[in-house]
């Protein structure tokens, strides 16, 4: 900070006040000083200087002892400034010892001088800075924060904030500012020169936004209202989402679901400075399973780990899995660590639940002196060549020497033309550009496939035999056709502990939940056709039928919201939590509201697609033949002008493109509309045919 460049010419003293102020803020001046070793007079002085610059606070103690007449503590930002100073320190000292084993030894130490602060030392084993405080700056930054502006963090911005905290990030100190932004945006670099390829901001919204000063503290907290760190406000800007669609992402298109997050979903403005953590979010799950950088590097030095190669999934792990990780610890000569995401993944993704079940299934089918489980509480953006490399930095920054990046690593599918956004190897080749720099080796990821003739998996490219023996693979997308149809899996292609995983949370789709979800104009039949529905399905029986009709929801969830955009949204977004709750316990949720906006049926689709099968069927009745109708009058009243944002009327109707099914109502009773959707659910398994 400028302050801090100004007042302080010894920024030794400065990092010294501050540590030991963080260790002991209640011990006398005397023994401050005698830490820090500075007079007592120029203790007084510097302590002066850090309460205007605003690195600490200072408060009246009552006690027989005058000497300790005061208790000093770290403010947020003294917390930040501690940590950059620290780093600061490090390099400095680092850079001292290099230079005495040069004149002592006439050799060059063995510590590689390095041209970034991406990995401080070269050491994987060493601890790494954090952003947190000590416990007792801690609880009296809790007390103080409930004076300050808070926000209530996203998700995603708790996994990112998560990672911030406990050096994951390593070497941000905070979300990004501006310029930090624009470098990484624009050239994978921050303003220092670091090389780091993913925007890690934090969206908020207008007003929020417009309530902040540069310079401005501010709580964050979790979706409880927990306070997990404070935040300095250096940065406040709304930044060029295209552009950086188009930069990070490759392309400004809304079929990739972080740049659909972007636009539809991120606040319009990013805050940007140092964060000084108070305590790591909460996790119930899995807790002995969940390990910080530096608790996996404690853990390896005390396994005597000198090398390890970690493995990237958000899958669960099959027997090819296995046999790719054996061949990559063994190329790599290394111990194996397995580092599943268990924060945000893809839309449709097993949820992680399963997954870790499936992975503590099979985890004795490895050795356990030299295979480590841990997750990864991290928000993936699935962007490709630049995500590859964010996963190397990070695992990097967990103590990991080697990792395994994979055939069209972290893409997220195709584009809106169906192809896919990245080239199957530009990951791996941006990787290898970086590694060096990055201080991790990657493993090239090897396409395994199982010859039956010798019954064992191989690499497909090593294969010289192809034309002379039976390859067999199954991919994703047949392994879940035949979980959803309760089709048999082989065993030589999963574990029978996964499988059984995985039919426990999958079981066939006839037995699933799933929504179906009915959109299209007022008076376009909707309404009418979903109650049909609801009874042609309740006649079958075998699971409960829930219908969430736009007029009932609007009575009884929604009765204080208007018709603005915003309030439609939130309207629908609603209908989707409801059905997606109703769908993961295994119902059937029927919704018939306008929906109008394309965005927010999305938005639902994968709220639904997390737990059970979304089926979109657009009631294609047109406008005018809806104004015909008109048995409410409310056309005629859009038409004059008393109802405002009347969809067809003064508010657009995004038309769906590629809908489950599209219904004509004009020449067709109702019965017969009903009896086509009856139809497409049996076509797509949701319900037994006759």
């Amino acid at each position: 900070m400028t302050t801090a460049k100004t007042k302080f010419d010894d920024e030794d003293q400065l990092f010294k006040l501050l540590r030991q102020l963080d260790l002991a803020s209640d011990a006398s001046q005397r023994t401050i000083a005698a830490a820090i070793g500075v007079s007592l007079g120029r203790l007084n002085a510097l302590i002066k200087d850090a309460t205007e610059a605003g690195f600490i606070s200072v408060s009246n103690r009552n006690g027989p002892d005058k000497r300790q007449r005061f208790a000093y503590s770290l403010t947020s930002r003294g917390g930040a400034e501690k940590s950059r100073l620290t780093d600061h320190f490090l390099a400095r000292k680092l850079a001292e010892y290099n230079s005495l084993h040069a004149e002592l030894t006439g050799t060059n130490s063995s510590l590689v001088p390095l041209k970034h602060r991406t990995y401080p030392m070269e050491n994987n084993l060493a601890p790494i800075p954090e952003l947190y405080v000590s416990y007792e700056s801690a609880q009296k930054l809790k007390v103080e924060a409930a004076d300050l502006v808070s926000w209530d963090l996203t998700p995603r911005q708790i996994c990112d904030l998560e990672l911030l905290m406990n050096g994951g990030f390593n070497p941000l100190k905070g979300f990004l500012t501006q310029e930090d932004y624009d470098g990484v945006v624009e050239n994978m670099r921050l303003a220092d020169g670091s090389l780091w390829p993913m925007p890690i901001t934090l969206d908020v919204n207008e007003e929020f936004a417009g309530k902040l000063e540069v310079g401005q503290d501010i709580a964050l907290r979790d979706q409880e209202g927990v306070i997990l760190a404070t935040m300095t406000v250096t940065d406040n800007w709304e930044p060029n989402k295209a552009n950086e669609a188009v930069k990070v992402f490759g392309a400004d298109d809304d079929a990739h679901p972080a740049v659909n997050y972007l636009h539809n979903q991120a606040g319009k403005i990013y805050l940007g400075g140092p964060v000084t953590g108070i305590q790591q979010p909460v996790h119930y799950d899995f807790r002995a399973r969940r390990e910080t950088p530096n608790e996996l590097r404690a853990f390896f030095r005390k396994m005597g780990w000198r090398r390890v190669v970690a493995f990237q999934t958000r899958n669960p792990l099959h027997r090819a899995h296995q046999e790719l990780t054996f061949r990559a610890a063994k190329e790599a000569q290394a111990n194996l660590l397995i580092h599943p995401v268990v924060g945000l993944t893809k839309p449709g993704d097993v949820d992680h639940f399963t997954r870790v079940r499936c992975y503590e299934a099979v985890l004795d089918k490895y050795p356990s002196s030299t295979t480590s489980l841990s997750l990864l509480n991290l928000a993936m953006r699935m962007a490709g060549p630049r995500e590859a490399v964010w996963h190397g930095l990070i695992r990097a920054n967990h103590g990991c020497t080697h990792f395994i990046v994979g055939r069209d690593h972290a893409g997220p599918g195709s584009n809106s033309q169906g192809e896919d956004f990245y080239g199957p190897y530009d990951a791996q080749d941006l990787f290898r550009e970086h590694a060096e720099e990055m201080g991790i080796e990657m493993v090239d990821f090897k396409h395994m496939v199982w010859v039956d003739e010798r019954a064992q998996y191989e690499a497909i490219d090593e294969i010289e035999d192809k034309d002379n023996v039976t390859i067999l693979n199954i991919s994703g997308t047949e392994l879940r056709r035949r979980l959803a149809e309760g089709l048999e899996i082989p065993e030589w292609f999963s574990f029978p502990e996964v499988v059984k995983e995985l039919r426990r949370t999958k079981p066939p789709r006839a037995k699933q939940g799933f929504t179906v979800f009915f959109t299209g104009f007022s008076g376009s039949g909707k309404s009418t056709i979903a109650n049909a529905l609801m009874v042609k399905l309740m006649e079958m029986g075998g699971r409960p039928v829930t219908l969430l009709d736009g007029d009932i929801v609007r009575k009884n969830l929604s009765s204080e919201l208007g018709f603005s955009k915003e309030h439609r949204d939130l309207n629908i977004r609603r209908i989707g939590y409801v059905a997606s709750e109703i769908t993961k316990n295994g119902g059937i949720a029927i919704c018939a509201p306008i929906a109008p906006y394309a965005t927010t049926r999305r938005a639902v689709r994968e709220d639904v697609e997390a737990f059970g099968a979304f089926v979109e069927v657009h009631v294609a009745t047109s406008i005018e033949e809806c104004e015909k109708r008109d048995r409410k009058g409310l056309y005629k009243l859009a038409r004059e002008g008393k109802i405002k944002e009347f969809t067809g009327i003064s508010d657009p109707y995004d038309i769906p493109e590629s809908p489950e099914l599209r219904v004509e109502t004009v020449g067709h009773d109702v019965d017969n509309c009903a009896h086509q959707v009856i139809l497409k659910l049996e076509s797509l398994g949701l319900i037994a045919g006759n």
